[in-house]
Formats: C-alpha cells, sequence, structure tokens
C-alpha cells in the first residue's frame, strides 16, 4: 500500500516537475534493478529530496529531522504529505546530527533490498562547491554489500526565490554504480572506506561538474 502511495505521490508530481523545472536526465539505466543500492548525490537545494524520487525510476528512502513533521498549517501539511508519501524515516535532531541514527536506518533500507540516498557533503553547499564527502555513503555500502549510484546535481539552487517557484531548468546525471569488489579488499576496513569515499566524491564531482572545496 504504502509503496503504491509512493507511485501514485511521483506519478502527480512529475507533470508540475517538468512544466515548472523541465529536468534534463540521463543515466535512468545506471540504476540497479532489483536489490539494495545506495544513491549518493551532492546537495544544492532543499528540493534536491523532492526531485530525486520523482525522477529516479525505483523507489529511494531518505531520512529527515522529525521537526519536520510537526509545522503547523498549509506548510505543515504538505511537509507531511510528501515526506509521507517518499516513506521518508523521521530520525530526532541529536541522532541524526551525530549520523548514527541516520545510518543504522539507512542500512536497515538496504538489507531489506531497497534503495536509500544520502548526501555525503552532509548539509547543502551555499557556495556551490563541493565539500569534503564524510564516508556515510561508503560505510553504507561496505556493511550492506550494496553499489554506491554517484549522482550530480546542477541548477537545483536556482528553482526558488523567496519561497517561489521560478522557472529554469535542472540537470540530473545518474553515473555508473560503483561496486565495493572494485575496492581493494585486503585493505582495512578504515582504508576501504576512505578509498571508497573518494571514488565517490570523485564521480559527483565529474557529474556536477561543481569545482571541489
Amino acid at each position: 500500500m504504502a509503496r503504491r502511495f509512493y507511485f501514485g505521490a511521483r506519478g502527480i508530481s512529475r507533470p508540475f516537475l517538468r512544466l515548472l523545472w523541465n529536468p534534463r536526465v540521463s543515466g535512468l539505466e545506471n540504476v540497479p534493478r532489483e536489490g539494495g543500492f545506495v544513491i549518493a548525490s551532492n546537495h544544492l537545494a532543499n528540493i534536491d529530496s523532492f526531485v530525486l524520487p520523482v525522477v529516479l525510476p525505483r523507489q529511494i528512502r531518505f531520512v529527515a529531522k522529525d521537526t519536520l513533521w510537526t509545522h503547523k498549517g498549509l506548510r505543515g501539511w504538505i511537509l507531511r504529505w510528501f515526506f509521507n508519501a517518499v516513506e521518508s524515516v523521521p530520525v530526532d535532531r541529536e541522532a541524526l546530527s551525530s549520523g548514527k541514527g541516520a545510518l543504522q536506518a539507512g542500512l536497515t533500507i538496504l538489507r531489506d533490498g531497497d534503495g536509500f540516498a544520502i548526501y555525503p557533503e552532509g548539509t547543502r553547499s551555499k557556495d556551490g562547491l563541493l565539500h569534503p564527502g564524510k564516508q556515510g555513503a561508503a560505510w553504507l555500502a561496505l556493511e550492506s554489500g550494496c553499489p554506491v549510484v554517484p549522482v550530480g546535481l546542477k541548477g537545483t539552487q536556482h528553482m526558488f526565490s523567496h519561497l517561489i517557484p521560478r522557472r529554469g531548468t535542472m540537470t540530473v546525471r545518474i553515473g555508473t554504480p560503483i561496486a565495493v569488489e572494485e575496492i581493494d579488499p585486503t585493505a582495512s576496513k578504515g582504508v576501504r572506506r576512505r578509498l571508497l569515499n573518494e571514488r565517490v566524491m570523485e564521480e559527483i564531482q565529474k557529474l556536477s561538474g561543481q569545482r571541489r572545496a
């Protein structure tokens, strides 16, 4: 039932996304057809968490701070509807800031054979540069054995002006999955995480065209 709701909400949202922002999407064939996978994307705007579920062919899930479910009024209703529709996992602020709650939730989702999305930078880039990635995506991939699918977003930071949607074009480029088997199996866990993390950030940089901070 929840999955039907997800794809129903996505079907309703797609025409509006195309009308407003005409996303140019490439690499959809790189999303695995079955099994768990990690989406690792750059992060330019809040709308990124709306765009990715709408354009990707398979369901992906995020974690989000639980206070997003407590806003009042119309804005609160819209936020609750959206985060429930995409089956986001509410995590309290303390656990989210430490990373532990987000990673454990993500690992459970991956082991269930579903897609999980994460922003390795940890937060939005306010200067347009690609900032150093934390090792969460690499840890998830190595612990679950699932591939990492790098994604590069471009232009999403220009789609709103003072909370009002602006017409424009955004780009979503999906890269080739990175299998954990490609990372030196003889290295220690810590070294493998660092190697995989750097590989992921290199691929995101190529896809997004951003300069590294």
